[in-house]
């Protein structure tokens, strides 16, 4: 409905209009004593608070994840107007707020020197539901994948006193108990809304190198490689995924069910994150989940990323694919063997017991706004 006059104008009145939208929906709750507002997106929601704020004397409290403006610069370049404005946006509305919260030490840095805007650091921390999956469920959800995704699915019949058999586990027809089956591919797992900011033919290259080692001799498992999520890009990566024409490595791009999520990140033997952040100063929820999950991680290397994972204590951080294909073989050499980095990483993760969200929001959040637990 604003496809009228030049893209620019289209902009302004669409933001006019959502600024109306917003401001009229918040003015009809009931009045709050805070309001808490993630950035981004920011714009308008940021000025439309604010005045919320003033007509109910609330306090404002801006969440930083990111900035907007880094984010349309990925398409729009740094010098476009909509960019510098937005830019100009955040500084002026962002200084308005009472509080405010970030999540990276880099990111509350950045806000005092460039914006003159005081900020505590709340790191992401994963939800209670992150967490590893019991081998009973594993198999559950791998059958229940096996009837839409052929990579979940079992190479053979099952065989002996086996009832049921997926890629990775069968179940013992007499005693129901599962097992991982033996001479099981690796499941690595990455995650994406398959936008700019994530290059995914860094996966792709390490893949066709993983695929050499193998045939060169290397004692590597077969690969399934899960990407989860939706996106503008999905269609263009499902077209290089469709041109390579591998023997040891299965890929899929399946949408998942909420709740079938976690327990896939619960069920995988590596994550990898290809999220470089548009401004370098948030971290990837994907990798907190992870590690939520106790599943070690490959990370593409950014500025702040050290602020969540420990190159070689839960997991390792790539600069190219070249270096990404060196890790994936070092890591899953002689699997699935309980010995080793791969598995170094994940006893450190189940041993660091860090915060859920709830505990941290109550230790960061709840003294800044003058509460006691």
């Amino acid at each position: 409905c604003f496809a009228v006059g030049p893209k620019l104008f289209q902009y302004v009145i669409k933001v006019l209009v959502q600024s109306v939208q917003l401001l009229y929906t918040l003015l009809r709750i009931d009045q709050p004593s805070y309001i808490l507002l993630q950035n981004p997106p920011g714009l308008p929601s940021i000025a439309v608070a604010w005045v919320a704020g003033l007509f109910w004397r609330s306090k404002l409290i801006i969440d930083w994840h990111n900035y907007g403006y880094t984010i349309m610069s990925l398409s729009h370049g740094r010098n476009h107007p909509l960019v510098q404005i937005a830019k100009w946006y955040e500084k002026l509305f962002g200084r308005l707020s009472d509080y405010n919260l970030c999540v990276t030490d880099a990111m509350r840095e950045d806000l005092w020197v460039n914006c003159n805007i005081k900020a505590v650091t709340l790191y992401d921390k994963p939800a209670a539901y992150f967490k590893e999956t019991p081998l009973d469920l594993q198999h559950h959800l791998y059958m229940k994948l096996a009837k839409d995704y052929e990579p979940f699915r079992a190479c053979a019949e099952p065989v002996g006193g086996s009832a049921e058999r997926s890629a990775f586990t069968e179940r013992d027809g007499r005693d129901g108990h599962v097992l991982h089956t033996r001479g099981r591919p690796a499941l690595l797992i990455s995650s994406t809304s398959w936008t700019e900011d994530e290059d995914f033919s860094v996966l792709l290259k390490a893949l066709q190198d993983y695929e050499q080692f193998i045939d060169e001799g290397a004692k590597l498992p077969a690969l399934v490689c899960v990407i989860t999520g939706k996106g503008p890009l999905k269609d263009y990566y499902n077209g290089l995924i469709q041109k390579l024409h591998f023997k040891h490595i299965q890929i899929c791009t399946p949408w998942l069910e909420a709740e079938d999520y976690p327990l896939l990140l619960g069920s995988a033997d590596l994550g990898v994150c290809l999220h470089k952040s548009s401004s370098g100063l948030d971290l990837p929820m994907k990798v907190v989940d992870m590690f939520g999950c106790c599943l070690p991680v490959c990370a593409i290397y950014f500025e702040c990323l050290h602020e969540l994972v420990k190159h070689n204590e839960n997991g390792l951080i790539f600069r190219d694919s070249d270096e990404l294909a060196e890790q994936l073989k070092m890591l899953f050499w002689e699997f699935p063997t309980l010995e080793g980095k791969l598995e170094s990483f994940r006893q450190n993760l189940r041993a660091s017991k860090e915060l859920r969200w709830d505990e941290s929001w109550d230790q960061t959040v709840l003294p800044l706004l003058g509460h006691r637990e």
